[in-house]
């Protein structure tokens, strides 16, 4: 069906207090947890300047991220997946 989207990716997750310290107040979609936790990232200047692909954490990501300085934007999914239920 054209204009259907991927509906458990647009479902609204209750998010933990963690995430929401840093993407605000939930519930919301996946999708938009990402976007929100980008829009943080850059506007913290949080991604390595060597390699884009790394996050360096603030003491707000270490939070969502199990006390880990630095993760890959795949592991970041992984690891904001334990935040939304």
């Amino acid at each position: 069906m054209p204009g259907k989207s991927n509906s458990a990716f647009m479902k609204p997750m209750k998010l933990t207090a963690e995430l929401e310290a840093v993407v605000g107040k939930g519930p919301m979609p996946r999708s938009q947890v990402v976007k929100k936790l980008w829009e943080y990232i850059k506007k913290n200047n949080l991604q390595d300047a060597t390699n884009k692909r790394n996050i360096n954490a603030d003491a707000a990501l270490k939070a969502v991220f199990g006390g880990k300085g630095m993760v890959n934007m795949f592991e970041m999914t992984k690891l904001v997946s334990k935040h939304l239920s």
